[in-house]
């Protein structure tokens, strides 16, 4: 009997070629390609507003991700995506932070490495319906965990979600109300991912499955909207948003919106609001600026909600809602959660040299230490409590959900984005009041200095508006609902970012372990006879 060893040489590698990885040049092509297809989910965003494209922007950073050769690079490409995407999205950053942004787009996009690894991970060719209906659930999961992390306030905050792109589309954000924007955000994805599985899927119960997980993906949001009761028969108020366009002067810029507001006199005002960073005076240290907020609550008939960007007597700057009656100040709220840059530079002593050159905070503003909902009333004396926020914090759920369960009947918002008049920014900031309003089932506004001035419905739908080229006072009635309605999303809170932190955790380690249970890779030894 003859015997036959196997043999293998050392010169020659058995690697397959994708695990050893592309050459540079093709690799390097390819990364690019996923730079300039972060791009593409931005036009689905305010002011391009193309909101239908959302539902498949993401197809082609996706495919770039499910094709690559290995999981690392898959991941580098969802980095490269990621960082793109960021770019693009808030460019209009570059006067404020300068050179600063693009080192924010390389650290934020390195969150995207997750949806990269994963979608190679699950979607790699040949594709199973396994694998297919895995995806379906994993990929929206690990999308909305990014968000998530992005999404706290130490590292700037949430903007840009995928979810804000429906905000003119309340039957889309009946999701909102149930999960808040991180369900539509949810959405969002899962049909993105359903669309590229019917692209690349070679069989057709992969592809099934995923026509039906989208089909239903979609109709979720209107059933939601229909079910959700109409407010009836809890009134209405009046609402003035007092929008003196740009003025530099601080004391020009508060004549003029006095000037706007008294010409509201004779009309049935309930509540004027004027924008963040209206008067630059102390109200509880300036009786002349006091003084003549309350002629014209007192000629009006309306309290006011002045805003206030001013040197206290402690020495430092703070921006406070305050509420003004005929008898003085009612009361105030002073911003929590201050911009990063434009109100103040995280870790100044290391990162203060942005100030110099951009337009930087040039000294951090002190925050506030609580929220609480100002006790307004209505021209007739009723109870009116408002959640008063302060510009940057419409783009927080957690605030409007705090202010709605806190008794809010009304979200007001103060606003000022002169900065970036002719930019994306005014746009994107008014829609984030939409979306506040569809979570909360409260009414929203927003007053800027400079537009957009908007107002919502309890359901998301736009009541008004006075964009970024008017000036004036828009008056809006807005329909009330009951107090103590709360939504779902009241109720649970973020449920749905937990959820998808957990599902993401958990598909983690369930790759780790199968990673961990496969035998190692060596050369197959023939049998012995």
């Amino acid at each position: 009997m003859s015997r036959r060893i196997a043999t293998v040489s050392p010169a020659r590698s058995t690697a397959p070629t994708e695990q050893r990885g592309p050459r540079a040049p093709h690799r390097y092509r390819a990364r690019f390609g996923a730079l300039a297809a972060g791009a593409v989910p931005v036009v689905a965003f305010p002011a391009p507003g193309q909101a239908w494209l959302a539902w498949v922007a993401l197809v082609p950073g996706l495919l770039l991700m499910q094709r690559a050769p290995c999981g690392r690079e898959a991941a580098v490409r969802g980095w490269w995506f990621g960082a793109g995407f960021i770019l693009t999205a808030m460019y209009w950053l570059v006067p404020s932070i300068g050179p600063a942004l693009p080192v924010l787009a390389v650290l934020f996009g390195a969150l995207q490495a997750a949806v990269g690894y994963a979608v190679h991970r699950l979607l790699h060719p040949p594709l199973t319906t396994r694998r297919a209906l895995l995806a379906l659930l994993v990929v929206p999961a690990v999308w909305v965990t990014t968000e998530y992390a992005r999404s706290w306030h130490a590292l700037g905050g949430p903007w840009a979600l995928l979810g804000a792109t429906q905000w003119q589309h309340p039957a889309v954000l009946g999701l909102a109300s149930a999960g808040g924007i991180w369900l539509v955000s949810v959405a969002v994805a899962a049909v993105n991912t359903g669309v590229l599985i019917a692209l690349t899927a070679v069989h057709w119960r992969p592809r099934a499955a995923a026509a039906l997980v989208t089909v239903l993906v979609l109709a979720a949001g209107p059933l939601l909207f229909a079910l959700r009761p109409a407010p009836e028969g809890a009134g209405a108020v009046t609402v003035a948003l007092v929008q003196p366009g740009i003025v530099e002067d601080p004391q020009a810029r508060f004549e003029a919106s006095a000037r706007d507001t008294a010409a509201l006199v004779g009309q049935r005002v309930d509540l004027v609001v004027w924008g963040e960073s209206s008067t630059t005076a102390d109200l509880d240290r300036d009786p002349a600026a006091l003084d003549a907020l309350r002629r014209l609550a007192a000629t009006t008939g309306a309290e006011v909600m002045a805003g206030e960007d001013a040197r206290k007597a402690d020495g430092r700057i703070s921006k406070d809602a305050v509420l003004v009656s005929p008898s003085g100040v009612v009361d105030r709220y002073r911003k929590i959660r201050l911009v990063p840059f434009g109100e103040y530079i995280p870790l100044r002593p290391v990162l203060g040299w942005v100030a110099g050159v951009s337009r930087a905070a040039g000294e951090n503003r002190a925050p506030g230490t609580a929220f609480h909902v100002l006790p307004a009333t209505d021209r007739s004396g009723r109870p009116l409590p408002v959640g008063a926020l302060i510009c940057f914090e419409s783009a927080f759920p957690d605030m409007a959900r705090t202010a709605a369960r806190e008794g809010a009947r009304v979200l007001v918002y103060q606003s000022s984005t002169s900065t970036f008049q002719r930019t994306w920014a005014p746009e994107q900031h008014v829609a984030l009041a939409a979306i506040r309003a569809a979570e909360t089932g409260r009414p929203a506004v927003q007053a800027s200095l400079t537009g957009v001035s908007a107002a919502f419905d309890a359901q998301g739908r736009e009541l008004a508006r006075l964009g970024t080229g008017g000036t004036g006072a828009l008056t809006v009635r807005l329909p009330l609902t009951a107090p103590g309605t709360v939504t779902w999303y009241d109720r649970i809170g973020d449920v749905v970012p937990v959820g998808a932190l957990l599902v993401t955790v958990g598909a983690t380690v369930a790759g780790w372990r199968s990673r961990a249970g496969r035998p190692a890779a060596g050369p197959a030894a023939q049998p012995v006879g």
